[in-house]
């Protein structure tokens, strides 16, 4: 299924980057935009997990380094009979995580300096349980995907802000299609949200319950929902990017009244309340 969600993504941007290229090029711009979506798609497969990593300046760490996280992380990696990751640790305060990679052989996880002293070792252990169930789920390439789709359509928005802001007025205004530029620049941010939608809140919810399944302690990574929700609200992320937000086990990002709506993540409570039920019917 994520094979199938991965390959449709794929083709969606190629294709909105076909269309942009028409509108704002005509046949030499679907020319362009469609030598430009292999060149993205391409990166996306092979290197959009690099590039997240790079931009959030984690560095890859070994068991010498930091033994607590590595060794945490090879006792899920067996208890979820994976292949041991390549772990990495993010600078700053805020408590958060994520994994990412092509597939289960090819995959990272990385964890902030907040986080590793926000938790105990068996919350730690419930939250790198989350990333490996994202990993056996092969959730990480979709995940990593639509964090460079989102980017996409962002740059694209951007695109036919600068073409409307430069083009001039009059008849080379409108033979420009002002109309189809000014509902890209309105359209492309509401699609970036509804694609990461689509794709986080149910992967969280599956992730959530695979953890319970590999460490047996759904109340641990109960607990540890409960203070990364806590940790964010009081320091939310500073260079958190809304394209990749949908990455992290809770939303990096500081979302208050409406903005809550439009979360990529469901409700912590709610994760909180499904973890409990599964505590209570036993793993």
């Amino acid at each position: 299924m994520n094979t199938m969600k991965t390959v449709f993504l794929m083709t969606l941007m190629m294709v909105l980057l076909m269309l942009v290229g028409s509108l704002l090029g005509g046949e030499q711009g679907v020319i362009m935009a469609f030598l430009f979506s292999l060149v993205m798609n391409f990166g996306a497969y092979w290197f959009s997990d690099k590039i997240v990593l790079m931009m959030y300046r984690a560095k890859q760490v070994t068991e010498a380094e930091a033994p607590r996280l590595y060794s945490l992380a090879a006792r899920v990696a067996s208890q979820a009979q994976l292949p041991m990751p390549r772990v990495y640790i993010i600078p700053g305060e805020t408590p958060n995580a994520f994994a990412t990679g092509r597939d289960p052989n090819h995959a990272a996880v990385a964890a902030t300096e907040g986080i590793l002293k926000t938790l105990s070792d068996d919350e730690l252990e419930g939250v790198l349980a989350h990333e490996f169930a994202h990993i056996k789920h092969r959730d990480i390439l979709t995940g990593t995907i639509v964090a460079t789709m989102v980017g996409t359509i962002t740059f694209v928005a951007r695109m036919a802000g600068w073409s409307m802001m430069f083009a001039g007025g009059g008849r080379d205004r409108r033979d420009s299609n002002g109309l189809a530029e000014l509902l890209l620049l309105i359209l492309a941010p509401i699609a970036a949200v509804l694609v990461q939608l689509a794709i986080s809140r149910s992967r969280e919810f599956a992730a959530d319950e695979g953890a319970a399944r590999i460490s047996g302690r759904p109340l641990s990574l109960a607990n540890a929902l409960q203070k990364l929700e806590r940790g964010v609200e009081t320091l939310p992320m500073a260079n958190a990017s809304p394209a990749s937000a949908h990455m992290f086990i809770v939303n990096p990002l500081s979302g208050k009244g409406v903005f809550k709506l439009f979360s990529t993540h469901p409700p912590v409570s709610e994760r909180i309340e499904r973890l409990q039920k599964l505590a209570m019917g036993g793993i």
